[in-house]
């Protein structure tokens, strides 16, 4: 299966199935130096793992990730770093009886037509555990932005189902189970998410993802513009069905005298284009909006076909998150610190040596 690794400098690598002996993966063009530990990337793949809340799927997997290669003496060797994490809570006989059958809104009917075979166990290569992987490699992107370059990216669930942030507060993020900015609407959260697992069925949400202190000048133009690569990065998230930069979709209705982001001396007005222009980053903070569906495992029976094309009824039993887009927030945080980690090293082997008489603007009007 073609299609497993992404980036062009700094490359991740990913293998395994949900129901599979182990998941694991290969990150090339790590520089060395970068002092890096399993306890490193665990805080993360902790945030993003099964189990954790009510919310969210009862498998339990503790996804301690091992350090295979790449690291000596606590620091990176700027050779290829193996990661692996265990599976321990498969349950493939939660899916025995739909073997032959294919769940509506996965990927079961497309594998089989692809391939002629498929691995039936929990979505086999297309389940969403496949990224946990890409939580810890982008775990060692993040810690190399932040520790090189000062970047941080902040993920955060910006609406679920009707109920959207209305603020957003990077230190709450991490004190409530839904990865929500705004305190006010924990309660109507909860209250929603209740319901829904009584009626069996499922709700989609929008995920937002920021990068602050960025540099000026990350992208490559015309083909790997910065925001390309990050819609590219974002849709490749399971689930995903829109991505947004900046304002995205609501430029149709603005005018480009309200959407234009003037530029100061002082620094840049407003950031209505999400921290790019020209597919090259602003220097002001990166922003991504992303669309989740709703999950298509829930026990709300629904029509489908069997592998020899006749009319079945088909209700997923198992566990499975009625919202994914809770736990898809470190996923959209480390596919953002992969594509800004890639651009970042693009970057510095052609541009190093670039000085440009132009001072660098601050990211947005201070106080005047």
């Amino acid at each position: 299966m073609a299609g497993n690794t992404f980036g062009k400098l700094f490359t991740v690598t990913t293998f395994g199935e949900s129901h599979g002996i182990a998941i694991g993966g290969i990150i090339d063009g790590c520089p060395p130096g970068l002092e890096l530990s399993e306890e490193d990337l665990q805080g993360d793949l902790d945030r993003r793992k099964p189990g954790t809340s009510r919310f969210t799927t009862a498998r339990r997997e503790e996804d301690e990730v091992k350090i295979l290669s790449g690291v000596f003496e606590g620091k990176t060797t700027g050779t290829s770093i193996g990661l692996l994490i265990n599976n321990n809570d498969q349950r493939s006989n939660d899916y025995s009886k739909i073997k032959d059958t294919f769940r509506p809104g996965h990927a079961d009917y497309t594998y089989q037509q692809k391939y002629g075979l498929r691995d039936y166990r929990g979505g086999g290569r297309s389940s969403a555990r496949e990224t946990a992987i890409r939580v810890a490699a982008g775990g060692v992107a993040k810690k190399y932005l932040k520790q090189q370059h000062g970047v941080e990216i902040h993920g955060y669930l910006s609406q679920l189902g009707p109920i959207k942030v209305d603020t957003v507060d990077y230190q709450f993020i991490n004190t409530n189970p839904f990865f929500c900015p705004d305190e006010s609407k924990i309660e109507a959260l909860d209250a929603y998410m209740r319901d829904l697992k009584k009626q069996g069925d499922s709700i989609g949400a929008k995920v937002s993802v920021v990068a602050t202190n960025m540099p000026v000048g990350l992208g490559e133009p015309i083909f790997d513009r910065l925001d390309a690569d990050l819609a590219h990065a974002m849709m490749g998230i399971n689930a995903v069905k829109g991505v947004e930069v900046g304002d995205g979709f609501a430029t149709v209705e603005q005018k480009g005298s309200e959407h234009r982001d003037a530029l100061t001396p002082e620094g840049f007005a407003s950031n209505r284009s999400g921290g790019v222009l020209g597919g090259i980053s602003t220097g002001q903070d990166l922003v991504v909006h992303m669309a989740l569906k709703p999950t298509s495992s829930i026990s709300v029976p629904g029509e489908t076909i069997d592998v020899h094309g006749k009319t079945a009824e088909v209700i997923t039993k198992g566990r499975h998150d009625p919202c994914v887009g809770i736990r898809a927030v470190p996923i959209a945080e480390a596919m953002m610190a992969l594509v800004v980690m890639d651009h970042l090293l693009r970057h510095r082997g052609q541009n190093a040596d670039v000085k440009s008489a132009t001072p660098v603007i601050a990211a947005q009007v201070g106080p005047r």
